[in-house]
């Protein structure tokens, strides 16, 4: 049941909330799926920055994009999340995607770290025009998961509540620790 994933989720509620022909980025590009969407999304008058630590990723993320007619939307760049600041300023973006954890088929040794994802979430934030989402897909598990989820949510339940708005949700009845995607809105 394809509603019941947690990207096809995210991306509807990202979908819903966000203009059309903006500036989005994806913090963890991965296999693509999310830059796709969010060059889908940015049409021929937005853009979009996605980040990855692994060539890999850029590659597959490239191909997909080519593949898809919309290569010329976004810039991929082969970096940590937790430098996105150096790429973008401050109140730019209308949208952030963010998938912790490893890139899907790949080395689960290579993955994102509790320091700086919660790093590349707070240079985000900033980041973010007022009115703006950020969208976070959390998995838990593996050698550094549960950490890394445990530092992020302590992280973003600390954010004023007069500057932002976080909404967590989870899947209730599914065991093995499923992910849990996260939304905060910029006010």
């Amino acid at each position: 049941m394809r509603q019941s994933q947690i990207t096809y989720w995210c991306h509807e509620i990202i979908r819903s909330q966000v203009p059309e022909g903006g500036f989005y980025i994806d913090a963890t590009m991965g296999k693509g799926k999310d830059t796709l969407m969010l060059c889908r999304l940015a049409g021929t008058s937005g853009s979009v920055l996605a980040f990855d630590i692994q060539e890999k990723a850029l590659l597959l993320t490239d191909r997909l994009l080519e593949e898809q007619g919309v290569r010329s939307r976004a810039r991929l760049v082969l970096a940590g999340h937790e430098s996105m600041d150096q790429y973008a300023r401050k109140d730019s973006a209308d949208a952030i995607c963010f998938n912790f954890g490893y890139l899907p088929g790949g080395d689960h040794r290579i993955a994102t770290s509790p320091a700086s994802s919660v790093e590349a979430i707070h240079k985000g934030l900033a980041i973010l025009k007022h009115g703006g989402m950020m969208s976070l897909c959390i998995y838990s598990g593996g050698d550094t998961g549960f950490e890394e989820k445990e530092r992020i949510l302590a992280f973003l339940k600390g954010l004023p509540t007069r500057e932002y708005t976080v909404i967590m949700n989870e899947y209730y009845n599914r065991k093995n620790c499923p992910p849990m995607p996260v939304f905060v809105f910029k006010k």
